[in-house]
């Protein structure tokens, strides 16, 4: 750090984002990221007369793609804000509604304690029961906002609707953000539940199951008075946050309602059989509705397998927090992809064994 650095920066303990490899090739199955390519008709969107007006700012309210995603979801245009990513989402709500303190569970997207140490929001963490789930009697009543990732990273498992509900009824005094990154891998989405309470954020992103990941496009769907608090900090920090063509992009992607269902059906399908083949290899598997699994095998750990992994072209997730430290965090690729995973996992195991 410089010398010139505030006490507040040399402080913060950023968030390390996943490998992204430069050189050698890499079946890249540790970012999450959607591996089917993006809408064919949201890439044709970006074409022609589009391109000849980035010259000027984009649309500060993004307009055509806050409608699309009102209708979408069957909610008001009051209730949408497009924003940079669902990580500015996040950072909006922190910002608005973290000076009561935030509580979230001891293993989940670890950018939430970052945030919060960013806007000096104090911090609870309530550990995950011993099956890795969210044990909800603890978010009863919190008299802090409320942060939960549903499906939840990093171990996939999702909460059902009745209980989302209950954390929500018993927190109507407090904001509860509901981070639902990965709920199109799921089966439930808690968006209509915003028409119902007014403490509810939900919180979502162009970035998995649309395969927008490098257009940085997120939202929020919430009560009107919500979004227009983040509208206010949005507007205080960045006007024009979200750029003309990825705002075009996200539009069309929304669309083309085919092509969604089509790519998210092959990662569900995908999703069990990789899991189903892991188990026979003698893993444990945490059942995930999301577009990854958490598997640890009891032959090697977990840094061991990941840097194995690595060394022959296949790159997974392995984090150091000591309850999740012999597990990886195994992105859902295509068919190929996975057929090479499981074929290093084999001969990984059988070179262990001798």
């Amino acid at each position: 750090m410089s010398r010139f650095a505030s006490n507040l920066i040399n402080c913060l303990s950023p968030y390390v984002p996943g490998e992204q490899p430069k050189g050698k090739s890499f079946i890249k199955l540790n970012t999450n990221e959607n591996p089917y390519f993006t809408s064919i008709a949201a890439v044709k969107r970006v074409e022609g007369n589009l391109l000849y007006n980035l010259n000027r700012y984009s649309d500060p309210e993004s307009l055509e793609l806050t409608k699309t995603i009102a209708d979408y979801y069957g909610v008001g245009e009051e209730n949408v804000l497009v924003t940079n990513g669902s990580d500015e989402a996040l950072a909006f709500a922190f910002f608005a509604y973290g000076g009561c303190g935030v509580c979230f569970p001891d293993v989940t997207y670890g950018f939430y304690g970052v945030i919060a140490n960013l806007f000096g929001c104090n911090v609870k963490q309530i550990p995950l029961k011993e099956d890795f789930t969210v044990d909800i009697n603890e978010f009863f009543k919190a008299e802090r906002t409320v942060v939960l990732a549903n499906p939840n990273a990093q171990t996939g498992i999702e909460l059902g609707k009745d209980n989302i509900e209950k954390i929500i009824s018993s927190n109507l005094h407090n904001i509860v953000i509901l981070d639902q990154a990965y709920a199109d891998f799921g089966s439930y989405n808690a968006i209509e539940l915003t028409k119902k309470y007014d403490n509810l954020i939900v919180v979502n992103t162009f970035s998995k199951s649309r395969s927008l990941a490098g257009a940085r496009v997120g939202y929020v769907i919430a009560n009107g008075n919500l979004i227009a608090d983040l509208k206010k900090v949005k507007n205080s920090f960045h006007p024009y946050n979200v750029n003309s063509v990825s705002a075009a992009l996200a539009a069309e992607a929304i669309r083309d309602d085919g092509y969604f269902k089509v790519s998210l059906n092959k990662i569900k399908n995908t999703r069990r059989y990789l899991t189903k083949k892991l188990e026979e290899t003698g893993f444990y598997v945490l059942p995930s509705a999301a577009n990854f699994i958490l598997a640890k095998h009891q032959a090697i750990e977990g840094e061991e397998l990941y840097l194995k992994l690595k060394e022959n072209g296949v790159l997974v997730r392995h984090f150091t927090d000591e309850r999740i430290k012999n597990f990886v965090r195994i992105t859902v690729g295509t068919d190929e992809e996975i057929e090479v995973l499981l074929k290093k996992i084999t001969e990984i195991l059988k070179e262990n064994a001798k």
